[in-house]
């Protein structure tokens, strides 16, 4: 299967004063301007979105009709932090199906008007029940996963640390980043603590933004003008909600299986990814998923990071665009903003941030504290 990428957009991540429906249309703008078309010749839209609460409206698609001012299919995809890269999938599905020849996605979330408080309960309910019971957050979750792997690995502070200095610097050169502002280690250490060991330079941010690809069947691709970046593998899985019923905390299943998967399809090895977008909610989940998707072996991530082979200029750029930790986390758009990035690496548009080799590209986008992940695989 090779679905064809033949349009992106991408709002700038932040606090925005834009509404909902104005996030979704500048970035369907955008992608139709990039694949030089319009909507008349898109046969569905998916809408990835996490939660209604944040924007009290849960009848997205018809937001969206009304603000293009058109009658079609249109679907909204929910699946957590996932939500974005699920709907990628199922865009590919459909076209892979025969019943569509062009499919817009479009993420997003308006989430930084919403209080703290609301907002915090509203992740929450990504989480199983029991933990929430127990007064578990999305926070406290991957700090468990940070200090389970330090006992077993030796991993430390610093090596997160280091993760957060490299996102800050990549969004530094990303225009369209929440952060503009570079961190050092020292930065990261004296943070505020938010759940030992995770400090508050550990997180990503609250933000508002949304995402939008235009994909295609593989046929239909020679005629549009844009030149294409092809969707060649595909894996998605979802284990358990609760971490308590995760074999090993320092890993996560629904990371490994949907790798295989996406790798099996492509005919790719991990030894063949030149850039990748990471799925960075916490820097400790940057580091794991390195290891599940296979880049290295279990425990050696921690090396990776220290020889800078993750860096814009290293073997493997880690989250160019500056992942969810500096470029934000908008949830339903996350997945598609991580597509959006890769496609522009492999198109060699993304400047100053620009990989150095740049043939095959991953993303890696997970939901909850890693019960559910999709893994796509991009190539020339």
């Amino acid at each position: 299967m090779k679905i064809g990428i033949v349009g992106t957009g991408h709002t700038k991540f932040g606090k925005s004063e834009q509404n909902i429906e104005e996030l979704m249309l500048e970035a369907t703008n955008q992608a139709l301007l990039s694949a030089k078309t319009d909507i008349e010749k898109i046969d569905v839209i998916y809408v990835a979105n996490l939660s209604s609460s944040f924007s009290h409206q849960c009848h997205l698609p018809a937001v969206l009709a009304s603000a293009l001012r058109v009658n079609k299919e249109i679907i909204r995809v929910e699946s957590a932090c996932a939500s974005g890269g699920l709907a990628i999938k199922e865009a590919a599905i459909a076209i892979a199906s025969g019943l569509y020849k062009t499919a817009l996605v479009v993420g997003v979330e308006k989430m930084t008007e919403t209080p703290i408080d609301e907002t915090t309960a509203i992740l929450a309910s990504a989480a199983s029940q029991t933990e929430i019971r127990h007064g578990a957050t999305f926070p406290s979750l991957f700090a468990l996963m940070a200090q389970r792997h330090f006992y077993k690995y030796h991993t430390t502070e610093k090596d997160l640390a280091q993760i957060a200095l490299k996102n800050h610097h990549n969004a530094f050169l990303n225009p369209l980043a929440h952060f503009h502002k570079e961190v050092t280690v020292d930065d990261v250490l004296k943070s505020r603590v938010i759940a030992s060991p995770l400090k508050l330079l550990d997180c990503s941010a609250i933000s508002d933004g949304a995402a939008a690809v235009v994909m295609c069947s593989e046929e239909t691709a020679p005629y549009f003008k844009s030149e294409p970046i092809y969707l060649i593998g595909i894996g998605h899985n979802t284990d358990f909600i609760g971490i308590y019923d995760r074999e090993d905390l320092t890993q996560i299943p629904s990371v490994k299986k949907a790798a295989q998967k996406a790798y099996l399809m492509s005919g790719k090895f991990p030894k063949d990814i030149d850039v990748a977008e990471l799925h960075d909610c916490f820097t400790i989940a940057e580091l794991i998923e390195m290891e599940d998707l296979g880049f290295c072996d279990k425990g050696k991530a921690a090396e990776m990071i220290a020889k800078g082979e993750t860096q814009l200029v290293g073997k493997l750029p880690i989250n160019p665009s500056g992942g969810l930790k500096a470029k934000g986390h908008p949830i339903g758009a996350t997945g598609v903003s991580q597509v959006v990035e890769i496609v522009k690496q492999l198109q060699g548009t993304c400047g100053k941030r620009q990989a150095k080799k740049a043939d095959i590209g991953l993303t890696c986008n997970v939901g909850g504290s890693g019960a559910t992940a999709i893994v796509n695989i991009l190539s020339r």
